[in-house]
């Protein structure tokens, strides 16, 4: 507990949401650090993809119970914790964070983070242990800087996305705009749970696809059926509304008067109008960047190319289907 009083003493800012965003970007960084050690050690590919899921969930959590520990927990006063955890589920429930009452939107939000990690966390990993490593990864893990920076880079998306949701979470409990459902509510949760039934329903076809292909259903070089003949990569589309719309639902109560002054230092200005966008606005960008211009068509165009390049099907399903929204391309 010594360890937790001073991680907390340390990042004690006067703003409760430096509070709650710095010991988040810390350990979002410490987590990727210690995984990278042995991955770059070992030259293994196999728990990248985990660990960003796991962050995601970690910093997930940990945003939502820190203002919790540091309200009921302050003054040296941790060790209660151990001893609560220690004297059965009845004392924890009665004197540990899990009796904090959380507004509805900061439960969601998180469960709505939790699911979408472990969902994809445990489809990653499977995958991953099922062929043995990442092709992504075979330049770069044999060189320690870029794998470190890959890692790092992971961590970054890591805390880009997660800063509306770390927003939320830091709001002290009394606001009273927290209390109200707001349109933004719905159309945020709403296109949260299309993305996430989109991405759920290209990955299934997707590894149903290569398991037959596997068993020998069918002899298919590459998956032009099902959402996949609607847009040519209908998981990534699926991944980018998701996060736009927690964020939608994220903006609607950040920009409340109570909110804004509540998440600031007592003796400083509001958070400024500029300050919210920022963190509703750079998640769904750098997710979008890295999917469309880094990591992901990119590198799925690339070795499309290179394998079925001179595949006249292939040619046609590129030429005619979308590549990300559902919008016919332009005929030449």
């Amino acid at each position: 507990m010594a360890i937790v009083q001073t991680f907390l003493e340390l990042t004690n800012f006067a703003s409760p949401l430096k509070q709650t965003i710095i010991p988040c970007i810390i350990t979002a960084y410490a987590i990727q650090i210690a995984v990278a050690i042995p991955s770059i050690i070992y030259q293994s590919d196999r728990f990248f993809d985990a660990s960003g899921l796991f962050t995601f969930f970690i910093i997930n959590l940990l945003s939502l119970y820190l203002p919790a520990i540091r309200t009921k927990y302050a003054d040296n006063n941790l060790g209660n914790v151990a001893d609560a955890v220690k004297e059965g589920a009845k004392a924890v429930a009665a004197g540990t964070p899990l009796a904090i009452s959380y507004n509805w939107r900061q439960l969601a939000l998180s469960g709505a983070v939790a699911i979408w990690s472990v969902r994809l966390g445990v489809y990653l990993l499977r995958r991953i242990l099922r062929e043995g490593h990442d092709h992504r990864f075979t330049e770069i893990r044999v060189n320690p800087k870029r794998y470190l920076r890959a890692f790092i880079g992971q961590a970054t998306w890591v805390i880009f996305s997660m800063l509306p949701i770390m927003a939320v979470n830091a709001i002290p409990s009394g606001v009273r705009s927290v209390h109200y459902t707001k349109p933004t509510d719905f159309s945020g949760f709403a296109l949260w749970t299309f993305g996430f039934i989109l991405e759920c329903v290209a990955d299934y076809q997707k590894a149903k696809w290569q398991q037959e292909k596997r068993d020998k259903i069918h002899d298919e070089k590459f998956l032009t059926s099902g959402l996949w003949s609607v847009v040519q990569f209908p998981n990534y589309l699926g991944e980018t509304m998701l996060w736009i719309g927690l964020c939608s639902a994220v903006f609607g109560v950040l920009i409340c008067n109570d909110v804004r002054e509540a998440l600031t230092a007592p003796d400083s200005s509001p958070m400024s109008v500029i300050s919210i966008l920022f963190f509703c606005t750079i998640g769904p960008a750098f997710v979008t960047l890295l999917t469309l211009k880094v990591t992901g068509v990119p590198y799925a165009e690339k070795k499309y190319n290179r394998l079925y390049g001179d595949d006249k099907k292939y040619q046609k399903w590129k030429r005619e289907t979308p590549k990300f929204l559902p919008i016919p391309p332009k005929q030449h």
